[in-house]
This record gives structure tokens, C-alpha cells and sequence, in this order.
């Protein structure tokens, strides 16, 4: 469990600069400038996701069992699932009519995905990580929406059409072989 709390963190803490040191942050920016500062926020990023994800699965085995989620909520976490691929396809697509009306689709999708995973599984090890994930996604929204700033413009409905099916794609590529492939759980078991 060790490697897993300091992944989360490497991780959290280096997105989490901007919310609790800005001045820091744009002091360094401004002394780096954006090439380097991105540099090395995202060798400190994957260092963090290295340690997370090695921390979880060195962790997982033998994770004491905090709840057993009732089946049902197997279900919930699949639609939740889906609705997270399309909100991360919108955030990644231009900005459709979703795009504004969802203001942070990353953050949400963010907020879906653990709150998804803590539904589906009840040890130790999943709580920390996807509990982690999700305060996270709050605490980030929230001081987002402190910070302020302008939301994209709406543009043509044919961006949301394509995040839609791209992230409702994507989800069933992981549902269907994706999840298994990489994490050893098939979702649909």
C-alpha cells in the first residue's frame, strides 16, 4: 500500500499545484518558461502514474475487503462508465453544445470514472485509489469554478454527435476487451 499512497501523491500533488501554490506555479512558468515547466510536470506526472498503478496492483491482492458492493451496482457502474467516455470525448473534442453545458468534462469524467470503480469494488486498495481520484476531482472543480475564467463558446451540435460515438466506441472497446487486457478484471464477469 505504500507505493500506492506515494504514487497517489506524485501523482495528485503535481496536479494539484495549481490549486494550492499558484503564485509558485506561475513564478516558475514564468522563470522556465512553458516548454520546460511542461517537461517536467509531465515526467513528475508519469513517475506518479508508474507508482500508482504499480502500488495498486502490488497492493490489490491482498487488500482487506471494506464492503461488498451489491450486484446491482455492477450495472450503475457501467452506464456511469459510459457516460465518463463520452464526457472525456467532449472534453477532448471542440467544443460542441456539451462542451459549456458540462463547463469541466474532464473533471466530471474524472468524477464518474471513481466514482464508477469505488460501486464496483470494496477493498482497501480501490477505495484509496479511486476515493483519492475522486476528492481530488471535487476539490479541483471547486476551485475552478473560484479561479473563474470563460467557458468555451458553443459550436456545431456535430462535435457533441462525435464525442458521443467516439466515447460510447471507446467504453465498449474497454467493457468488451480493453479493461481485461490491461488490468486483469473483465467488467462484464
Amino acid at each position: 500500500m505504500p507505493w500506492l499512497i506515494a504514487g497517489l501523491a506524485v501523482f495528485l500533488g503535481i496536479h494539484s499545484v495549481r490549486m494550492v501554490a499558484p503564485a509558485w506555479r506561475d513564478a516558475r512558468l514564468a522563470a522556465m518558461g512553458e516548454g520546460p515547466w511542461k517537461g517536467i510536470y509531465s515526467l513528475v506526472s508519469l513517475a506518479g502514474l508508474v507508482l500508482l498503478i504499480w502500488g495498486y496492483a502490488q497492493a490489490r491482492p491482498d487488500a482487506d475487503i471494506l464492503y461488498v458492493p451489491p450486484v446491482w451496482t455492477r450495472h450503475l457502474a457501467w452506464l456511469l462508465m459510459a457516460l465518463s467516455f463520452v464526457a472525456l470525448m467532449v472534453s477532448n473534442l471542440p467544443a460542441g453544445k456539451l462542451k459549456p453545458m458540462l463547463k469541466h468534462p474532464m473533471l466530471l469524467s474524472v468524477k464518474l470514472w471513481a466514482f464508477a470503480h469505488l460501486l464496483a469494488n470494496g477493498d482497501t486498495a480501490s477505495v484509496w485509489l479511486f476515493g483519492a481520484f475522486l476528492a481530488w476531482a471535487v476539490w479541483n472543480r471547486i476551485a475552478v469554478k473560484r479561479r473563474g475564467g470563460s467557458l468555451p463558446q458553443p459550436g456545431p451540435v456535430t462535435y457533441d454527435l462525435a464525442a458521443v460515438a467516439s466515447g460510447l466506441a471507446l467504453w465498449a472497446l474497454f467493457v468488451f476487451w480493453a479493461h481485461e487486457w490491461l488490468f486483469g478484471v473483465a467488467p462484464l464477469a
